[in-house]
């Protein structure tokens, strides 16, 4: 049975003479205020497990920790790991959280993609408005994180389906790259509004 290390599946060595030479990355994407929240955790607990500091140096105790940690980190100058994301908001406030936060400075500072006037918890906004405005610049660094890749897995991306930029962009850069990279998979983690908790988008219902 395949063991999941780093949210792919791994063979074993006494199983497979090739666990050592592919790698497939997987380029990850955040897109809105809880898709960055839920992304710089996902990053936190995963830099943890590959004993990843914050400055993106390497401080583990085991070299199992570095075994298919190319999944989700480039390997930068200087034996920096540097995670294969890109993070998108359609207003600033969110990337300064993201950025003064314990990983902050772990991103490549050109990964940080966003606007400066949000979408008002519009679906509409995110999707044909602001949404496609910025859409070109995000796609630009998606493509190089892909150019950058040996052999691409594919795709996730965590965002909502409350609010404006999550849910409406975030469906636009799913129908973008699946568009731009139709052999690759594409993994959404998608977080559906409570009825119990204050938003704008339930009083559309």
């Amino acid at each position: 049975m395949p063991q999941i290390r780093s949210g792919v599946p791994f063979i074993s060595r006494a199983r497979s003479k090739f666990s050592t030479t592919i790698m497939r990355e997987i380029v990850h994407v955040q897109a809105g205020q809880c898709g960055n929240q839920i992304g710089s955790k996902f990053w936190e607990v995963i830099s943890d497990e590959h004993g990843i500091k914050p400055d993106g140096t390497y401080s583990g105790e085991s070299d199992l920790q570095l075994e298919r940690i190319n999944v989700y980190y480039n390997e930068a100058h200087g034996g920096k790991y540097v995670p294969r994301a890109v993070l998108v908001d359609l207003e600033p406030g969110t990337m300064d959280s993201v950025r003064s936060g314990p990983y902050g400075q772990l991103f490549r500072p050109d990964n940080y993609v966003f606007g400066q006037s949000g979408a008002g918890n519009n679906w509409a906004k995110g999707h044909y408005t602001e949404g496609a405005e910025l859409v070109d610049n995000v796609l630009d660094v998606v493509r190089k994180e892909a150019e950058g890749c040996d052999c691409l897995q594919g795709f996730q991306l965590t965002h909502s389906l409350g609010g404006g930029t999550g849910s409406g962009m975030g469906t636009l850069l799913i129908s973008k790259i699946r568009e731009e990279y139709p052999d690759r998979i594409m993994s959404s983690f998608s977080v559906v509004p409570s009825p119990k908790v204050n938003s704008d988008f339930w009083s559309y219902l």
